[in-house]
């Protein structure tokens, strides 16, 4: 495979519902030496200093959105296109196709027999990752979720809910699922889920 060949490289999408767990899953995958390439990571390196992407931003939404050191202000930035879907959608249009470039480049590169992608909101953003061999779905009963969310970011109920209800379904998710990981039991069942899913990835990858 050539640097530049991504679509010679067999390439497993990962996503999941908030708090399903899908860092367990992955750290799962590396103790078996498979890399994992997280677009929340990727997010935060298109907008480093200097990169064009942090340029484009501060000529589209104001220069205030820096702060001293050259940075993004990320909370500022968050609460400028909460609840207004324009800005969400320039800022995306910004985003976006520099962060599956980013993750393109790191799969062209990787050199085991085949890699993770994390992507977070997968079945809302789907079509722009459908070249993923694979997708496999973090997956939790609703109530494992719930409870999970409530005490890893120490809220109440209600605000749980919302941020459940702002992604996409547990259908949704599932509905362009090749693979499931049921995550609602303890870190050994998991574990064993995913050495499964590795033999099966290793087989397809090698096929």
């Amino acid at each position: 495979m050539s640097a530049g060949d991504v679509d010679a490289h067999f390439v497993v999408a990962v996503s999941g519902g908030v708090a399903s767990g899908k860092s367990a899953v992955t750290a799962a995958f590396a103790r078996r030496g498979i890399a994992c390439y997280d677009a929340d990571v990727a997010a935060r390196d298109v907008v480093a200093p200097g990169q064009p992407a942090l340029t484009e931003i501060a000529a589209a939404f104001g220069a205030d959105l820096l702060q001293a050191d050259g940075t993004l202000d990320r909370a500022a930035m968050r609460r400028l296109v909460f609840g207004d879907p324009e800005a969400r959608r320039r800022l995306e249009a910004i985003l976006h196709p520099r962060i599956r470039a980013r993750l393109r480049e790191q799969v062209a590169a990787d050199r085991n027999a085949y890699c993770l992608l994390a992507i977070p909101l997968l079945a809302e953003t789907w079509p722009a990752y459908a070249w993923a061999d694979r997708v496999l779905i973090v997956d939790v009963a609703p109530a494992v979720q719930l409870e999970r969310l409530q005490r890893r970011d120490a809220i109440g109920r209600e605000l749980a809910l919302k941020m459940i209800a702002a992604q996409a379904t547990r259908e949704q998710r599932l509905a362009i699922a090749t693979d499931v990981v049921d995550n609602s039991g303890n870190l050994e069942q998991l574990d064993a889920a995913v050495a499964a899913l590795h033999q099966r990835f290793l087989a397809l990858a090698t096929a």
